[in-house]
């Protein structure tokens, strides 16, 4: 790899295949060395989950000049904690990246979500990290709208940083043109009608998870949801530390 070069390791929860990240590859050659490892196949939903169980293998994709290719038989962090430890012996990643996901991991989804899976992975080991989504599910969305902010939001943190801790989600609406970019926080929201029930033809009962999201304050601006369906970037800061600090200090007393 050229050491004068950023260096970036991606990974995604759709599989090494995927049309997003490979979109994410090409934005970005030309200004960092790559290191892909992906999941062989798709591991939406696996939000931070490992492999405790079962043993992992790695295997050679691609091998071009300024990128290399591989894919994980594993999860999302898997394949962060395995390319960390094994393809990067001699130089740690300048930066990780998660995505491009197809489809939305703005709100609660942050929490189930592989690729955001990813990006806090690489936040806990300390190197400035991103998830970039797109809210639009089909294998062959439409990618090239996001290439100008996708490329100016790598640049600027690999030129600033991010504060230990910190992670960017980073969604994009399902548009050709957006309005702007918006900082915002985390919509609360929630998902219901989880479980569809079928009937098996040899006698029992079965279930899909499925569902439904209902943004639970829909008026609030300052949110990625209302950001999202205004015709916006959403940019959310990302912490690892979950404590409740206001919880914290009132019930510091009360034991």
């Amino acid at each position: 790899m050229n050491t004068k070069k950023p260096l970036i390791l991606i990974s995604n929860d759709d599989g090494y295949h995927a049309k997003g990240i490979n979109s994410l590859i090409d934005m970005l050659r030309d200004i960092a060395d790559i290191i892909v490892c992906a999941p062989e196949s798709a591991r939406s939903g696996f939000a931070t989950a490992f492999s405790a169980t079962v043993p992992l293998r790695l295997k050679l994709r691609r091998d071009e000049v300024g990128m290399q290719m591989w894919s994980c038989n594993g999860t999302p962090v898997d394949c962060v904690k395995i390319a960390l430890q094994e393809l990067f012996a001699d130089r740690l990643p300048d930066m990780i990246l998660g995505g491009i996901n197809h489809g939305d991991n703005a709100s609660v989804n942050v929490h189930y979500s592989g690729t955001m899976g990813v990006t806090l992975e690489g936040c806990m080991k300390y190197i400035p990290s991103i998830g970039f989504s797109l809210c639009d599910f089909s294998s062959d969305a439409d990618f090239e709208p996001l290439r100008p902010y996708v490329r100016q939001i790598v640049q600027k943190v690999l030129s600033e940083g991010l504060p230990k801790g910190v992670c960017l989600n980073v969604n994009f609406p399902k548009l050709t043109e957006f309005k702007g970019i918006k900082v915002c926080r985390m919509a609360m929201g929630t998902w219901y009608n989880e479980c569809v029930k079928q009937r098996h033809p040899h006698g029992y009962d079965y279930y899909w998870m499925t569902g439904s999201y209902r943004n639970d304050e829909p008026e609030q601006e300052d949110t990625d949801n209302w950001a999202l369906t205004h015709g916006y970037i959403s940019i959310t800061p990302t912490r690892i530390d979950v404590t409740d600090y206001d919880l914290l200090r009132n019930w510091q007393n009360k034991f």
